[in-house]
């Protein structure tokens, strides 16, 4: 899948904004999970056991509903509702 494919899915499953830094014509490894990352789990946790194995040695940020990278402790919870619904 592609990085563009890859960010869409994961918004569209855990309903959080990342970007990985790469061109959006390269591949990574399909995300396949089937249910949203824990609301208690932190950024760091997230990015470490959810996004980084699909994307290898790509840099990965996770974006807040203000466009700000949040502290890597902020809950997923907090990021979530950062969101404008």
């Amino acid at each position: 899948m592609t990085v563009q494919q890859f960010e869409d899915k994961v918004w569209q499953q855990d309903q959080i904004r990342v970007v990985v830094r790469a061109s959006g014509g390269q591949q990574v490894t399909e995300y396949d999970f089937k249910n949203a990352a824990q609301a208690n789990w932190s950024v760091t946790e997230f990015v470490e056991k959810r996004i980084q194995p699909y994307v290898g040695a790509f840099e990965v940020i996770v974006l807040e509903g203000n466009g700000e990278e949040p502290h890597g402790r902020t809950l997923l919870s907090s990021v979530r509702s950062s969101y404008p619904r």
